[in-house]
């Protein structure tokens, strides 16, 4: 994040506003809608406002040259269409520490215009760190499709009632349940209809906030654990129900391989405490998750536990429901994309193909002793794809437990690294070349796929082109 999004309140002083032509006058609609004291410059002696209405007189039109200006009181400096006059202005500004715009012009200016979706009470800024204007604008369009035309009418509802409500519920989790509650429930869908007089009814007649938020018979909120998948690194594969669950939640328990694009996702003020631990190094262990998730619970706290993946394939999401289950917890399971879903996509690796792979088998194998207590007599069916989760270091036990068992040292195999992030990584070959396609992969977390279906992978054809080309290119 280049530049912190700040909404400034454009009512406590003046904005100096210097410019000409469209361009200034596209900034005095913006700053009039924001309710902003303007003291205007034209650059070119042009104050013609071009169809905006000054109905509340806030702009003073300013006459002179707008470098000696008086600045005390001024809490920004907006250049539009300024010319070289901007440049200066922003040095003077910055001398004095306030913050200043020169349009189109990031190295003079100390802070940037979003794009801007206004829903009264709620507004939405969106920044591209000046790059990329277009990119705003097309962000800000889908932001206008999706916000409900009354959605700050609702929060300007609830501020209405905040200062009565509040009181009335002692425990700050209670609170932003009841507040949800009403956003996501009937009263929040009246005023978003309009009907906001019948919503202020629905509101007035709950007798007892705390029970409406979801407090037990002793006041306190109801804890509940959901088990989140967050899939294998990239966060547009989070499910909706995913992200509602980390918005939702008060603390978040995750683990080592949940990307920082996905954490980012957490709610801001929830708090977040790492659980995972990487091959090769000492975790907490799982009874001490289990004992950390139970204890939230039982403190009302909604936690999560998130887990790269999906918490039902090789993620222990067993262990924990049933620990959650003896004590008595409430849980939620929201499933993931698992990491050899994820390459199959990336890769275009078919997992099953008619006639020729019919079944799957998914294990595990991130440590030697894995691999040689595998039955591999088991999964010598040619028509069997068999996905390795964890399976770098063991690589050469699972060849020659493969081998040994009868599969073709010709089998195609495919090692799959860091799939769906942007750093992910493919090699493929054959079953005998495993251990070496292993060495040319920069680090996991990786899975092996082992099986025909690897052939009609896109990292296959690519290796065939280029060994085709490779040949056309060989001297006679």
């Amino acid at each position: 994040m280049q530049y912190l999004p700040v909404f400034l309140d454009l009512k406590t002083g003046p904005v100096l506003l210097i410019g000409a032509g469209e361009l200034v006058r596209a900034k005095l609609r913006v700053l009039l809608a924001a309710g902003a004291r303007i003291r205007w410059f034209a650059t070119d002696g042009d104050f013609e406002l071009g169809g905006l209405h000054d109905d509340h007189g806030q702009i003073a039109r300013a006459e002179g040259d707008p470098l000696s200006a008086d600045l005390s009181g001024v809490i920004a400096v907006l250049c539009a269409g300024a010319g070289d006059i901007g440049v200066a202005m922003s040095a003077r500004a910055r001398a004095v520490g306030l913050p200043v715009n020169v349009m189109d012009d990031l190295a003079h200016s100390s802070f940037i215009f979003p794009a801007i979706v206004d829903r009264g009470d709620v507004v939405v800024a969106i920044g591209t760190g000046g790059s990329s204007p277009v990119v705003a604008r097309r962000v800000r369009e889908r932001i206008e499709a999706l916000l409900p035309a009354r959605i700050g009418e609702l929060a300007s509802f609830i501020g209405d009632f905040r200062k009565t409500i509040n009181p009335r519920i002692p425990e700050m989790p209670l609170r932003r349940r009841f507040w949800e509650r009403i956003v996501d429930g009937p009263i929040g869908a009246l005023v978003l209809a309009g009907r906001k007089h019948e919503a202020a009814a629905a509101l007035h007649g709950i007798a007892d906030p705390s029970a409406f938020a979801g407090a037990d018979h002793a006041g306190r909120s109801d804890g509940h654990v959901t088990l989140v998948g967050a899939g294998p690194g990239d966060p547009d594969l989070l499910t909706i129900k995913a992200l509602r669950a980390l918005q939702d939640a008060d603390v978040v328990y995750y683990d080592e391989l949940v990307t920082p694009e996905i954490l980012d996702r957490i709610r801001r003020d929830a708090s977040r405490v790492p659980v995972g631990r990487r091959v090769g190094k000492p975790g907490i262990g799982q009874d001490a998750v289990n004992k950390l998730l139970i204890e939230a619970a039982r403190e009302g706290k909604r936690a999560v536990r998130l887990k790269g993946g999906d918490s039902y394939v090789f993620g222990r999401g067993g262990e924990e429901v049933d620990a959650l289950r003896h004590a008595g917890v409430a849980y939620t399971i929201v499933p993931g994309i698992t990491a050899g879903i994820g390459a199959a996509a990336q890769f275009e690796v078919p997992l099953t193909f008619r006639s020729k792979a019919l079944r799957i088998t998914f294990l595990t194998a991130h440590k030697e002793r894995d691999a040689e207590a595998v039955d591999w007599s088991a999964l010598t069916d040619t028509k069997m794809t068999v996905v390795v989760y964890m399976g770098m270091t063991a690589a050469p036990a699972v060849r020659a437990g493969l081998l040994a068992a009868g599969r073709s040292p010709q089998t195609p195999v495919g090692v799959f690294a860091r799939v769906t992030r942007p750093d992910a990584q493919a090699a493929v070959g054959t079953l005998d070349q495993l251990p070496d396609l292993v060495g040319q992969i920069d680090g996991g977390p990786a899975i092996l796929i082992i099986g025909d279906v690897v052939a009609h992978s896109a990292p296959w054809r690519q290796k065939n082109l280029s060994g085709v080309i490779a040949k056309l290119l060989e001297p006679v």
